[in-house]
């Protein structure tokens, strides 16, 4: 054999040897991590399982098949012990009580927020008593379907059914000492309501619009959305242009300065009940809004026409707003404002088409106790009240006397008749017979 061949049959038993070598490192390995791999855990139960009991209706729990097949987690594949993890690999029949099931497992951001909220801390107060919402009461356990879906309880058209669960419950509202009572109601009556009830409207504002989902707060919580100094921003949402004008305004600087007492929407528009401005109802209920802050304005107004007229339940005569505006207000100084002496004939002549300069200076709010800011005003009122301190003065007395002289009068003219003789003087009685009266008859009769 030459060398060179020798030498490939060389190498090639070299190879051999390796490859054999090599399979058997392999194959020991893969015994040793067969060896070192425990045994396989049992399977977790499937649905069907589950269902071949809780699909029967009679059974304590039951759980339509059809239902949990068309819920949010039936169609993601998601299984009944992925919820009810002790169940998982217990033996049938399990527990008849499981532990509570943990939706923070896969709704950790969802969960976070609501562990801030209201609803936690009312059940982290009383756990075993407390009626406050958790996760279930809105969502529903088996049924939980996508807030898109017009099925869901999160829907926004049936939000208000929902919310109204707890708070529209009478039962509820007592045991959870809800201050407020039946909100639902209240909100159903209000134009946010009707539009979302009856028109159906979708951009209609419903419960979690205002207060939050998950995250709903106390309204004395700084981080709620109703909190105060929150509102504006939170009807923006919707009335974005109206919380421009209200900003803008003097009560929107003053709020934003800190003054509490300056007035954001729910002030003037309350919370649930809000009512349609146009209605002649909102018209004379707003005064009553105005007057609880500007309370002498209100009082120096109704001793004016328009004040009057209003107080009769007129409408069509000029209120707060139609003079200062109602979002827009600014000072009389400001020259933006509608009783600027710049603007004052313009708002007048959106009644009084003729307004002119002159008629501009009515003051709608005189005031007859203010003698530097209505002179004329303030005398006049006082000669009036003199004048009528005085006829009443005057004619009392005169109507004493003549009380007196007529009750005289009338005793006078109660006496007995007297007769007169000749003489005008009269026969006294006693001059006849005894027990005569001094009327005895004709003279003829008495002769005889």
């Amino acid at each position: 054999m030459r060398p060179r061949h020798r030498a490939l049959v060389a190498v090639s038993l070299a190879a051999t040897v390796a490859c054999v070598f090599s399979a058997s490192v392999v194959a020991q390995s893969g015994r040793q991590r067969t060896a070192a791999k425990p045994a396989a855990a049992a399977p977790a139960h499937a649905n069907d399982e589950c269902l071949a009991c809780h699909g029967d209706t009679s059974a304590d729990r039951p759980v339509r098949p059809e239902v949990l097949a068309g819920s949010i987690h039936g169609q993601a594949g998601i299984a009944c012990v992925d919820c009810h993890a002790d169940v998982a690999v217990a033996e049938f029949p399990h527990a008849s009580k499981l532990a509570p099931v943990n939706c923070a497992s896969c709704h950790a951001e969802p969960a976070a927020k609501y562990d801030e909220s209201v609803h936690a801390e009312a059940r982290r107060a009383a756990p075993a008593t407390s009626v406050a919402a958790s996760c279930k009461d809105c969502h529903g356990t088996h049924d939980v379907r996508p807030s898109g879906d017009p099925e869901s309880r999160t829907y926004h058209l049936n939000l208000p059914r929902t919310c109204g669960a707890c708070h529209g419950n009478p039962e509820i509202i007592k045991r959870g000492g809800i201050s407020i009572g039946n909100v639902v109601q209240q909100f159903q009556d209000s134009i946010h309501g009707r539009a979302l009830a009856k028109g159906g409207l979708m951009v209609a504002p419903a419960c979690t619009d205002c207060h939050g989902s998950h995250d709903v707060r106390r309204k004395s919580n700084a981080g709620s959305r109703v909190y105060r100094s929150n509102v504006p921003t939170t009807c923006g949402k919707c009335h974005e242009g109206v919380e421009h004008r209200y900003e803008d305004g003097i009560h929107g600087r003053a709020m934003h300065e800190g003054n509490a007492s300056a007035p954001v929407c729910s002030t003037c528009h309350t919370a649930h009940q809000i009512q349609r401005v146009e209605t002649d109802n909102w018209k004379l209920q707003v005064l009553r809004e105005c007057g609880s802050c500007h309370a002498e304005s209100i009082k120096t107004y109704r001793d004016t026409f328009h004040g009057q007229v209003t107080a009769l339940g007129f409408v069509r005569t000029a209120a707060c707003a139609d003079c200062h505006g109602a979002h827009e207000v600014f000072p009389k100084s400001d020259p933006r404002s509608s009783v600027s002496p710049a603007r004052i004939v313009s708002t007048c002549r959106k009644c009084h088409q003729g307004a002119t300069p002159a008629f501009a200076r009515y003051d709608p709010h005189a005031d007859r106790h203010d003698k530097a800011r209505n002179p004329a005003l303030y005398y006049a009122a006082r000669f009036m009240n003199s004048l009528l301190v005085f006829v009443f003065v005057f004619f009392g007395v005169h109507t004493t006397l003549w009380f007196g002289r007529s009750v005289h009068a009338k005793a006078v003219s109660r006496l007995p008749a007297r007769r007169t003789g000749g003489n005008g003087a009269a026969e006294g009685a006693g001059k006849g017979d005894e027990g005569r009266g001094p009327d005895v008859g004709p003279p003829e009769k008495q002769d005889e």
